[in-house]
C-alpha cells in the first residue's frame, strides 16, 4: 500500500484512489507543471529536452505562485490537454 500525504494542510485528508498509469508514454501528451519555485524551470527545460529526444509530446504549464494550489481553470486545462503530468519541485 502506498500512502501519499496531502501537502495542502488538511488534518484528515479524504482517501483517494490513484489514477491509472499508462504502461508507456508513446502517444501520450506529457504535461510539465512548473510550480513557480526557483530553478524548477531549469529542471523542466532539461526534462522537456529528454522527452523530445524520445519523440514524446510535451505541454508546459506554470502556476502563478508556489504558495497556493494551482487554480481550478489551470488544473482543468491540464486535464483536458495531457495524459500524464510531471510537477517540478526545486529550490
Amino acid at each position: 500500500m502506498t500512502i501519499v500525504l496531502d501537502p495542502t494542510g488538511g488534518q484528515a485528508p479524504a482517501p483517494r484512489a490513484r489514477s491509472p498509469r499508462p504502461t508507456a508514454l508513446d502517444g501520450c501528451t506529457i504535461g510539465l507543471l512548473d510550480i513557480s519555485k526557483a530553478r524548477g524551470d531549469v529542471f523542466l527545460d532539461r526534462l522537456a529536452e529528454r522527452c523530445a529526444e524520445r519523440g514524446w509530446s510535451v505541454e508546459r504549464f506554470a502556476k502563478p505562485t508556489f504558495t497556493k494550489p494551482a487554480p481550478a481553470d489551470l488544473r482543468y486545462e491540464i486535464s483536458q490537454r495531457c495524459d500524464v503530468v510531471i510537477e517540478a519541485l526545486a529550490d
